[in-house]
């Protein structure tokens, strides 16, 4: 009998390259509040954390809860309409998840950024999903275990077979905190040394990799 049936993901650097679209909404805050933009290589280190802490990281550490409160009141919709520009699936990402539904697995996604995006973004992208969920008012973002043990009980499941797949230091704890093992994949926001301090053992760096990672 195989160890898993239930696969979560991450969204933003595990299955969807987000990043240019993330940094385009963001810098267009920035704009409108008369900030400096920043730069992809600064935005990649921003998310994992939520839209909150990814702006507030953007603003910098002068900026007071009245210019945060700002900043998301505008970042918020404005990426929810411009979440699908440059967005795309990483390479062999669609295949991967056609393979695991062929095979029986249960799959959802439990990301940190705003849920009116990630139900968008997995309706286009992967009918394969059978849950998404996003930040959600009452659940605690990652890396709490709150939004997995929800996903998990759409699913049905107890988390007794299910892993959790990221590419972040902040899907490393919310595995843990949850229960669960976890499989980093080399291809997202965090380089593997970073996942390595932060305690990561099992790396995929292909679909491939992660799709025999999964069915082992």
């Amino acid at each position: 009998m195989r160890r898993f049936d239930t696969v979560l993901f991450d969204l933003d650097g595990t299955l969807l390259d987000t990043l240019e679209d993330i940094c385009g909404a963001a810098n267009h805050t920035l704009r409108e509040l008369g900030y400096p933009e920043r730069t992809l290589a600064e935005m990649r280190r921003f998310v994992g954390n939520g839209a909150e802490m990814q702006m507030r990281r953007a603003l910098g550490a002068d900026a007071d809860e009245e210019t945060v409160a700002k900043a998301l009141a505008l970042y918020k919709p404005y990426y929810a309409a411009h979440c699908q520009i440059k967005t795309k699936p990483y390479a062999g990402v669609l295949e991967l998840m056609a393979a695991l539904k062929a095979e029986g697995f249960r799959l959802a996604v439990v990301s940190n950024k705003p849920d009116s995006s990630v139900q968008m973004l997995v309706q286009q992208w992967f009918p394969e999903i059978t849950f998404g969920l996003g930040e959600k008012e009452g659940l605690r973002r990652k890396p709490e275990r709150d939004m997995v043990d929800y996903a998990l009980a759409q699913l049905g499941q107890t988390g007794k077979r299910a892993v959790y797949v990221g590419d972040s230091e902040v899907d490393l704890a919310t595995a843990a905190n949850a229960g669960l093992d976890c499989i980093s994949v080399t291809w997202g926001f965090r380089d593997r040394e970073l996942l390595e301090k932060r305690g990561a053992m099992r790396f995929a760096d292909t679909t491939e990799e992660l799709l025999e990672l999964i069915r082992a």
